[in-house]
């Protein structure tokens, strides 16, 4: 029986018109893809590295990676897509070089506090939301890093098994078995 390709979505439409309105220094253009993208790289990142400053560290990175280098974008794959793949790489690297360095214990004390997105939300319930946030953080920090890149790149961020394989430089089989 032949096997059934499927294909790795391109650039979203509009990606392109964006990208090359980024590419003439177009400010709006640049927040524009931040605004759209930043949410999605900083879980990946944190789901990998699973540290919230070394996230927000490696996000900035890979934004200044990718606006570096965004005339390599060929829109082969989407945006999130090729912007997710600079993420993975620069948190991957920084996990090789950690691996190389003493690591210094963490102060407990230490605390990113985050305020709740709208200033009417309920108390109890931002704080339910983000005690929920902490358990799933915690679940997902123990997983094995192979699981937890899956874990986090389709149960997460939503992505089908072959942005996950692509993503990732698996096959999809790959991503089924890791997941379940």
């Amino acid at each position: 029986m032949p096997a059934v390709l499927t294909a790795v979505p391109s650039a979203v439409p509009g990606e392109m018109q964006l990208v090359h309105r980024a590419l003439a220094r177009d400010g709006d253009a640049f927040r524009t893809i931040i605004k759209t993208h930043n949410q999605r790289l900083y879980r990946i990142a944190r789901g990998v590295v699973r540290n919230d400053s070394e996230a927000e560290d490696i996000v900035q990175e890979a934004y200044v990676k990718a606006f570096a280098h965004l005339d390599a974008f060929r829109g082969d794959s989407s945006l999130a897509t090729w912007l997710s793949r600079i993420v993975i790489n620069e948190a991957l690297g920084r996990l090789r070089k950690r691996r190389k360095t003493v690591a210094l214990p963490e102060n407990p004390q230490a605390e990113i506090i985050r305020f709740p997105l709208n200033p009417s939300d309920d108390p109890e319930r931002t704080m339910a939301q983000r005690q929920i946030l902490q358990l799933v953080e915690q679940a997902t920090d123990s997983l094995p890093d192979v699981y937890r890149t899956v874990f986090v790149a389709r149960v997460i961020e939503g992505l089908s098994i072959e942005e996950t394989a692509d993503l990732l430089g698996v096959r999809p089989q790959t991503v089924k078995t890791r997941l379940h």
